[in-house]
């Protein structure tokens, strides 16, 4: 029955089978099965102008596939990692582009403890005790606390 199916829809069914797997992809993401069904479809497309037999399809299918599959990898691991690495260090680390910038204290800070505005968030902060409006400079975050000192100058 299923050979039967394959038969009728002739060079169509690789295309079939290569939207499953492009849905695939969708589901379970990571790069894999997008190139599986890249090379389906273009041997579905080639099949549709040359007349081939489908142990030849499938050849031509498993090349371009794994062909497909080290060049894509190389490319994103090459490219797109690699641009990552480029932007904002610090991106998904909230605290983090805050240390070495100087802030001045909305509150003081008391027993080793406060709390320090910055755009619209309140951070707290531990550092030594300072009286409102000190300039004080983010040396360290510990999860959603900042450590300040005084700053110089």
């Amino acid at each position: 029955m299923f050979s039967t199916i394959i038969g009728h829809l002739g060079p169509w069914s690789w295309h079939i089978l290569g939207l499953l797997l492009l849905g695939l992809e969708i589901i379970a993401p990571g790069t894999f099965f997008l190139w599986f069904g890249v090379s389906a479809l273009i041997v579905g497309t080639l099949a549709i102008f040359v007349e081939m037999s489908w142990q030849v399809e499938t050849v031509i299918f498993l090349v371009i596939a794994f062909v497909c599959l080290f060049a894509g990898r190389r490319y994103i691991l090459r490219n797109l990692r690699g641009g990552e690495r480029e932007g904002e260090p610090g991106l998904n680390q909230r605290g983090s582009r805050y240390v070495g910038r100087e802030f001045v204290l909305g509150e003081p800070i008391r027993q080793a403890s406060g709390r320090l505005q910055i755009d619209d968030t309140v951070w707290r902060v531990t550092g030594p005790d300072l009286p409102q409006g000190t300039r004080v400079r983010v040396v360290e975050v510990d999860g959603t606390v900042l450590r300040v000192v005084a700053a110089e100058g």
